[in-house]
This record gives C-alpha cells, structure tokens and sequence, in this order.
C-alpha cells in the first residue's frame, strides 16, 4: 500500500488488517505503544484516556461525514426496529369474503356473504350477530423487529497504525 496518513481508514476487501493497519472494530490499544496515534484519536471512540483508546467501530455500522449535528465519533442508527402502532400512518383494512350460492338455508363454509335468487334486505334490526371468521377481525402484526438497513456489501475498513501525521492547514 502507498504511504499513508497516521490514522486514515481505507476499505479492504481483504478479511484481515495488512501490516501496519488495524480493523475498525473498536478495539481497544495500548497509549504508551500508540502514542501518536492516541494524540489524533484521544478517546473519541473510547477507552479511559490514561491507559487504553479505542480505534472506531464501523462493525455493521455505514460511516457518514461529520457535521455540527453529527460530531466526529457519534454513533446513531439501528439494525433493527420494532414498528409500533403510533408509527404507522392510519389506515384500515378492507374485509374479503367468498360469497355461495344458495346459501341463505345454513351457515356458509368459509364465507360470510350468501347468494339467492331473491333480493331481500334488512335494516338489521332485532337480528343475532353473527360471528366472522377470526381472520377477518384479528390483530395483526406480531412486535417482531424487521431489517432497517439498505442493501450493502460487506467489506472490511482498516485504520492505519503507522504513517505520515497529518499536517493541519
């Protein structure tokens, strides 16, 4: 690899840290073997300070460029979510049954709407309820979380151990 920055992370299709490189995993280091490098990390991504940095953690993680809103190491997001009902724009669902014909002499086998020859209507009143099936008015959803994540590649980031330090402007 040519020169690097102390510091500078790459992308490594390897699954292994070349000599001089480490992976981003959030390993913790050793200050007195890595002081320079600690002089431009500090405990941003971790560590106590006094003996231990930690180097970032890109482990399933997509990298973004720091802002005010985002500063240098912030970590945000997640794998995962678990929708609730406050979280799903309000909708209904349409219900959906097979209708039979000539079916008004008993009870429809998988169907709530019957079929005859004759019109006939009711205003509903001094009628019995009658039970729909459990699928047709059950709760759905189970509080599973589903994947909150683009598609991606997997591929290793690497931080240099060694290098030029990076002159300031």
């Amino acid at each position: 690899m040519s020169e690097s920055y102390l510091g500078e992370i790459r992308m490594f299709a390897g699954n292994f840290a070349p000599q001089g490189w480490a992976l981003c995993n959030g390993q913790l280091l050793s200050i007195s073997e890595n002081e320079a490098l600690f002089a431009l990390l500090g405990t941003t991504y971790g560590g106590d300070g006094q003996t231990t940095f930690a180097l970032p953690d890109l482990l399933g993680r997509v990298p973004i460029h720091k802002n005010a809103a985002h500063p240098v190491g912030e970590k945000g997001g997640t794998e995962s979510v678990t929708l609730t009902l406050n979280q799903m724009p309000q909708h209904t669902h349409i219900p959906h049954a097979n209708g039979q014909t000539n079916a008004v002499s008993g009870t429809p086998q998988n169907a709530i709407w019957g079929q005859t020859s004759r019109r006939s209507f009711s205003d509903g009143s001094g009628k019995t309820p009658v039970s729909m099936n459990a699928q047709l008015l059950s709760s759905v959803g189970g509080g599973q979380p589903h994947p909150n994540m683009m598609p991606t590649t997997a591929i290793s980031f690497i931080i240099s151990l060694y290098g030029i330090f990076p002159p300031q402007p």
